[in-house]
């Protein structure tokens, strides 16, 4: 295992932050690690980087324990906090080969700087200095610092905060496409973010670890019925009439003519909804079967 978590506590003042968290992330995983604000997640990350040491517990990572080892253990993570402190009046350049000196590694700088610029996309603005940046391309600067080692596991706090969505995009596409020979520990807001990237979701609510599953089985983690149709016609009808249609178990005006109908049984009761418009004259607008996602599990596993 790249992290392990083994009932780790941590106090500031009488305030509990974390209460007894377990948990691993294997080798080569992108795992979205998720919680409202104040859950919890910077606080985990910083004890898994040695910024700030836990109450009680122990963390481990690639075999080292933070507690221990805590320099060692650096060596072996990129971090990307999430405010990203960087220094503007430094050149992109400058800033990537100060960062590199300071791990003191013996390989050659240039090279290392070289990389890290082309695999980061920064060779259009490496000779600008970093105050004049947009907030993509310090995000960029941020991450190229995170990666300049070439670590084998990276932890990423927020990295997409505030950028646009081609930003947004862009970083994603990276976070990818190094995620492939890396362990990635990715916290977000972005649920689309974790839908698209993520193999595995952790979700942290007040301290405690709510849910921790593959994302292709997370959804399972809320129960609602097997299908949810949302439907318009071009005329109103009776909430009693849609209800008589076989399987329907809850029926809901959302607005004009707008449904959204709530049905058990593996049948699809989509050609029964329009076999429903065509016997009482109503034009079918539009007809759409409603799957879950993982906002609908965030916020239902934090009360949100």
């Amino acid at each position: 295992m790249s992290i392990v978590i083994q009932g780790v506590t941590k106090f500031f003042g009488e305030q509990k932050a974390l209460d007894n968290v377990f948990f691993e992330v294997k080798t080569g995983e992108i795992v979205g690690f998720l919680g409202p604000n104040g859950a919890g997640k910077s606080t985990m990350m910083k004890i898994i980087t040695g910024f700030i040491p836990a109450s009680s517990g122990q963390v481990y990572v690639n075999g080292l324990e933070v507690g221990v080892d805590n320099l060692e253990v650096k060596k072996q993570i990129g971090y990307l906090p999430e405010n990203n402190p960087l220094y503007p009046e430094m050149y992109v350049r400058e800033y990537l080969g100060f960062v590199a000196s300071i791990y003191k590694t013996g390989l050659p700088k240039k090279k290392q700087i070289d990389n890290i610029i082309e695999l980061t996309g920064l060779a259009p603005e490496q000779k600008k200095k970093i105050g004049s940046l947009s907030k993509g391309y310090r995000q960029r600067v941020g991450l190229a610092q995170a990666l300049i080692l070439n670590p084998g596991v990276l932890i990423l706090d927020e990295a997409t905060a505030g950028l646009d969505p081609n930003q947004i995009v862009d970083i994603r596409n990276l976070i990818k496409e190094v995620g492939k020979e890396k362990t990635v520990m990715l916290s977000t807001h972005i649920m689309q973010e974790v839908e698209a990237i993520c193999d595995r979701v952790i979700i942290i609510d007040k301290g405690v670890i709510v849910a921790d599953e593959e994302k292709s089985k997370i959804y399972s983690l809320i129960k609602r019925p097997k299908q949810v149709i949302r439907v318009e016609f071009d005329k109103d009808t009776k909430e009693s009439l849609l209800a008589d249609i076989g399987n329907v178990s809850k029926v809901s005006l959302i607005n004009n003519n707008l449904w959204l109908i709530e049905a058990e049984g593996d049948e699809d009761i989509r050609p029964a909804i329009f076999n429903f418009a065509v016997r009482n004259t109503l034009t079918v607008l539009s007809l759409q079967k409603q799957e879950s996602n993982l906002e609908d599990v965030f916020r239902n596993l934090t009360n949100a």
